[in-house]
């Protein structure tokens, strides 16, 4: 056994992100990592790379406990991770990248530098010129840079963290010739992916995770796509119950009219969303749902076609046209995107809506307050008062935070990116609970997610892979049914449907 990590418990605060989970990966195979967000993969792979140690339990490489933690070194040569995003410099070379804060004494010889780099390159068959700046390097060659500058560390075990996020097809597939040329070289990967038909086609043994617990462990050949779904999704009840909803009136105007938009260079979308309507964007990582819906609310600049709000074609890639035209938006980070950490509460909510809280350009204190106490009170905001810094909130009340932003304009649109995305279960509750809310005042919502639970208020969920719509649901579909549409299973690298032999 390669690695084996048994007994593994964190804990973050109040949230249990892995409870006694374990993984053991035999020397030179292709292990697969699976389960929806929130399972604890991201967590478990910080701790075989020690990032952070383990509340309880053990991590041994070949019958080897693991190192401390400040013993870099130790760790490289045991395992490396090449993350969704890249860790590549890009101002720097591709030879500096390769042994960046590893170079030999305190004088660098770039030449001899640029030999090595050269020499290691060839030796993994990468065929990039070190002399480049990283920058100008494809996503693929990226990739593959890291994929080497980890092997030069002497580490037989390399955990790929959504490698095929950014490729296309053909770039799939020379990514997957590449890891089985290396696993036949003796190297062991871990490869975490949301695209279930990858792992039938370059794993051998897969591990699922669900509800920071692990669920099974098994050969992908003995395993079959229903039972691995089933593993990912379990029989637990839905938190959100399906409304009994009557389909809307024939007619119903559309507040949303999306004609032919290309984000990137896959085929163009089309779809409608109507006054009272809730529509899902349904899709794994690479899937494009995200890059859609914040196309639609001017965060990107599409490559052709057109966005229309309640009869207004929107200007393309300018977020003041978006709001102006009553459109509102809860991003998936909130983090980076969502809020003002060191503004107060109060500001956070009413900072899109100045016009309304006083003339000539300045803001009334108190109608600001009153504001935003209204927003505070209609989604259960546990604050002492609107002047508290949104910073001091609890995760799941700073999202409410960010929602109610985007209520504050009374939205002809509202536009949703993963919004319950690690937030406690009674904050979801009231999130998605607004949903309902909005709709019955004919307000139309957009919901870009793979999260289960978000989907299910949805009257349709349009469900998309590798930037393509390839199936669309009504409000009744099973969980097993809509997972394996968004994991891509029976679809080639087009997105075209397979049919069974």
């Amino acid at each position: 056994m390669l690695v084996e990590a048994t007994g593994i418990t964190k804990r973050y605060g109040t949230t249990v992100a892995l409870r006694d989970a374990g993984l053991v990966v035999r020397a030179g195979v292709t292990h697969a990592l699976v389960g929806r967000n929130g399972a604890g993969k991201s967590t478990l792979v910080s701790i075989l790379t020690g990032l952070q140690a383990p509340d309880e339990g053990t991590v041994r490489f070949s019958g080897r406990n693991a190192p401390p933690l400040h013993d870099r070194n130790a760790w490289r040569r045991n395992v490396a991770c090449v993350y969704q995003k890249s860790t590549i410099i890009p101002s720097l070379t591709v030879a500096e990248n390769l042994f960046l804060n590893r170079q030999p004494g305190r004088v660098i010889r770039w030449g001899e530098l640029r030999r090595n780099a050269a020499e290691l390159l060839a030796t993994w068959e990468v065929d990039v010129d070190v002399t480049r700046p990283a920058g100008e390097l494809a996503v693929e060659q990226r990739q593959l840079v890291e994929i080497a500058r980890a092997l030069s560390y002497d580490a037989r075990f390399i955990i790929l963290d959504e490698p095929t996020a950014q490729l296309d097809g053909p770039a799939i597939n020379r990514l997957f010739d590449r890891m089985r040329g290396l696993q036949e070289r003796g190297i062991t990967f871990l490869f975490i992916s949301h695209h279930l038909e990858e792992i039938y086609r370059v794993c051998d043994e897969v591990t699922v995770f669900r509800d920071a617990r692990h669920i099974v462990t098994g050969p992908v050949a003995s395993m079959p796509s229903s039972e691995l779904v089933a593993a990912m999704t379990g029989d637990a009840t839905a938190l959100i119950e399906r409304a009994s909803r009557p389909p809307l009136p024939a007619g119903t105007p559309a507040v949303l009219d999306v004609r032919d938009l290309r984000t990137s260079d896959g085929p163009p979308v089309s779809f409608r969303v109507a006054a009272g309507e809730v529509v899902g964007l349904a899709g794994g990582g690479g899937s494009g749902k995200r890059e859609i819906a914040e196309t639609v609310v001017g965060l990107r600049r599409p490559q052709g076609g057109t966005v229309t709000v309640d009869g207004t074609v929107l200007k393309p890639g300018s977020v003041p046209a978006s709001l102006a035209a009553g459109v509102g938006l809860v991003p998936q980070d909130r983090h980076a995107e969502g809020f003002v950490a060191d503004l107060s509460i109060a500001e956070n909510l009413t900072m899109t809506v100045p016009r309304r809280l006083g003339r000539f350009g300045l803001i009334s204190r108190r109608r600001r307050d009153r504001l935003a106490s209204g927003l505070i009170e209609e989604l259960a905001v546990k604050t002492p008062g609107p002047d508290l810094a949104v910073s001091a909130l609890s995760g799941g009340n700073q999202q409410k935070v960010v929602m109610g932003r985007a209520l504050a304009n009374d939205p002809k649109l509202l536009v949703l990116i993963q919004p319950t995305a690690g937030v406690d279960v009674r904050s979801k509750e009231t999130l998605l609970g607004v949903v309902d809310q909005v709709r019955s005042g004919g307000t139309g919502v957009l919901v870009a997610s793979d999260e289960l639970d978000d989907l299910r208020t949805c009257d349709r969920v349009l469900v998309l892979f590798q930037g393509r719509q390839v199936a669309e649901f009504g409000s009744e579909w099973s969980d097993h049914d809509l997972v394996a549409a968004m994991e891509g299973l029976g679809r080639d690298e087009q997105g075209r449907r397979i049919d069974d032999e």
